[in-house]
């Protein structure tokens, strides 16, 4: 008994050992040596004055933070977090913690108040600028979210549900995440709580440099469930310098749809594994037009940057500014080709113009039947060629995602105008040839595969 005793005492004692010897990372310096270069922002706006209601960057998201407006006829306060990136003032936020504010008070971790003035603000990132009145003010390094690795350990300080400077940490889950429309922003994920009031706060990795800055969560109750997003460093920075020299921001554009590559277009495109960006329209007079680049590409590489997805490309265009050359390899034909282009302005109003018409309708013996175009479809397309989808007989082809009311523009590599294009371009499908299609299905184009 006293030997059983005795080797579950060295057991103990072995445990223990082993679990001093874990490096563990040493938040406490972390959080000393950064903090005081992160404070807390309340934005107020006179309710009389400007009684429209604040205006939500992204109707798509779930949940973004600060506190929520108060009611009818009083001041509405707004409230979230920020960080000192220069000595002289400057400080970083995102733009929905001061949106509409008619003043914002900034409050530092040594309880000295400034009010803010806004330098600039940018909705498509969702960045803010202030200047505070100040000296040798504590500020924080700036990192690369570049050089984050997934799993990595990051820390997070900010006033969630208004209790100021307070530390969470966590680790990168993912990098490069798309959250609804929002295209020029490569959020980065993480599993670091942050609620209400974190927003505008950093996201810091263990050498004490900013990564990213603390933006949005998805949730079903309105807290924190274990994912939250942060725009990258790099991307904050570069909407920040353009905001102090120019006071607006400017994205280049190459001027493509995309879509991205599955299995079965990697088979079609001969590709060794599905990558990159596939391109489902070119828009006329744009840089990807002058450069060459054609319907059925996939951008592969874009300035010395692999694009491993659609949704890789967007930020690194956007990163960009306008009637700059840059250099992209795409995969066209089995082969990759080496293209350069001059990047036009980022705008709203982007469209593509295809040709003709024909008439009277086609089943086509595949699973789904066409007709030609009537003023009606091609006032509600935006389309002036194609043939229309009128019927799905075939679950295959529901799986494969193709709709009723698509227009059919493309088959293979062979453009379709009308339904004499379409029966002869499906006349010369061999039989097991898969049926790549290029269709306008809402309000964008898309590659449909459908096997046969």
């Amino acid at each position: 008994m006293n030997k059983l005793l005795l080797l579950l005492s060295l057991i103990s004692l072995s445990h223990a050992s082993d679990s001093k010897d874990i490096n563990l990372p040493n938040f406490v310096d972390l959080a000393n040596s950064t903090g005081p270069a992160v404070v807390n922002i309340v934005a107020r706006d006179n309710v009389d004055d400007n009684p429209s209601p604040t205006n939500q960057q992204n109707q798509e998201l779930f949940k973004f933070f600060g506190i929520p407006s108060q009611p009818q006829n009083r001041d509405r306060v707004s409230g979230g977090s920020g960080f000192i990136i220069s000595e002289d003032g400057l400080i970083l936020t995102n733009r929905h913690v001061i949106d509409g504010a008619d003043k914002i008070i900034v409050t530092l971790l040594d309880r000295r108040e400034f009010e803010a003035e806004l330098v600039g603000e940018d909705e498509a990132s969702d960045i803010a600028v202030l200047k505070i009145d100040g000296k040798k003010l504590p500020k924080l390094a700036i990192g690369s979210a570049d050089d984050l690795q997934i799993g990595e350990w990051v820390m997070a300080i900010g006033s969630p549900l208004s209790f100021e400077n307070s530390v969470t940490k966590g680790i990168v889950s993912a990098k490069g995440r798309q959250i609804g429309s929002q295209q020029y922003v490569p959020y980065i994920q993480s599993d670091v709580p942050i609620n209400r009031g974190n927003s505008g706060g950093p996201l810091i990795n263990l050498d004490g440099e900013v990564v990213g800055i603390n933006t949005l969560i998805y949730s079903n109750t309105g807290g924190y469930m274990g994912i939250s997003f942060s725009v990258p460093i790099d991307v904050a920075m570069n909407v920040a310098h353009q905001l102090q020299t120019n006071g607006v921001v400017k994205r280049g554009l190459l001027g493509v749809g995309i879509d991205d590559v599955n299995q079965a277009m990697a088979d079609y495109l001969g590709m060794e594994k599905p990558m990159g960006a596939l391109v489902n329209q070119v828009s006329e007079g744009s840089s990807a037009e002058k450069a060459g680049i054609k319907v059925g590409d996939v951008i592969i590489r874009f300035n010395g940057k692999t694009i491993k997805t659609r949704q890789s490309l967007p930020p690194v265009v956007g990163t960009v500014m306008p009637n700059t050359e840059v250099s992209l390899e795409v995969f066209r034909d089995g082969q990759v080709k080496k293209l350069t282009a001059k990047l036009g302005v980022l705008s709203d109003n982007l469209t593509a113009n295809v040709g003709q018409d024909g008439n009277s309708e086609v089943k086509t013996g595949i699973g789904f039947s066409v007709s030609k175009l009537t003023e009606q479809d091609k006032e509600r397309t935006g389309e002036s060629a194609g043939v229309i989808v009128t019927s799905i007989t075939e679950k295959d082809v529901e799986r494969a995602n193709l709709r009723v009311g698509d227009v059919i523009k493309r088959i293979g590599k062979v453009d379709i105008s009308n339904l004499s294009d379409f029966s002869d371009a499906i006349d010369n499908l061999d039989d097991d040839e898969p049926l790549v299609l290029l269709v306008k299905q809402g309000p964008g184009n898309t590659f449909i595969v459908i096997e046969r």
